[in-house]
């Protein structure tokens, strides 16, 4: 997914300028890294906090129109106002094509409804993990990773060595040495046979 963010340069810093910028509607922020200086920069707060609402948004290359021209940027730190729906601050990362970035990429769970663990032995579904934090070339990066429970049984997890990951994409943990599980489906309590009398017993009532 291709997602622009429009920004404008900032020249005033400190406290005061900071608020003058939120009461004019305006999010100061920073854009740092690369082979260029820190550039202070300031967002439409409205644009931004629409877009912060969209998964896409903080798992992607972002292209940055600001002064002319686009930088592609990655989203690393976002401030909020501790009560109020306001954004105070936003930070921006350059992107080199040809380094590895680090980014952490939500997990999709999908087909619980029917892994074994659920449909047949009336387990419960834990995710253990929501996102995970991986390698790979910004041409890479994915938007989210998909995990099929469609097989899981009771009592068992999927693990990060378990997971199918587009080309070029790496774990961290793995890397590391750290094969955590993402998900797993308790078993009931009881047991299965147990989940299984329920299920019986209810029918019969029901007839």
């Amino acid at each position: 997914m291709h997602i622009e963010i429009n920004a404008q340069k900032r020249e005033m810093q400190g406290t005061g300028a900071s608020r003058r910028l939120r009461h004019a509607g305006r999010v100061p922020g920073v854009v740092y890294g690369g082979d260029k200086p820190a550039q202070m920069i300031d967002l439409d707060h409205n644009e931004l906090y629409h877009q912060l609402k969209q998964e896409a948004f903080h798992a992607s290359i972002l292209s940055l129109n600001f002064d002319g021209g686009k930088e592609q940027v990655l989203l690393r730190d976002t401030q909020m106002h501790p009560y109020k729906q306001l954004v105070m601050h936003v930070d921006f990362q350059r992107v080199s094509q040809q380094g590895k970035v680090h980014m952490k990429v939500p997990l999709h769970f999908i087909n619980a409804e029917t892994a074994p663990g659920v449909k047949l032995s009336h387990g419960t579904v834990t995710h253990v993990m929501t996102e995970v934090d991986v390698s790979c070339l910004p041409k890479d990066l994915p938007e989210f990773i998909t995990v099929d429970l469609g097989s899981l049984e009771a009592g068992h997890s999927i693990h990060l060595s378990g997971m199918t990951l587009p080309a070029g994409v790496e774990l961290v943990d793995l890397l590391h040495g750290n094969d955590k599980a993402a998900v797993s489906i308790a078993t009931p309590r009881g047991g299965v046979a147990a989940a299984e009398g329920e299920g019986e017993a209810a029918a019969e009532g029901g007839e």
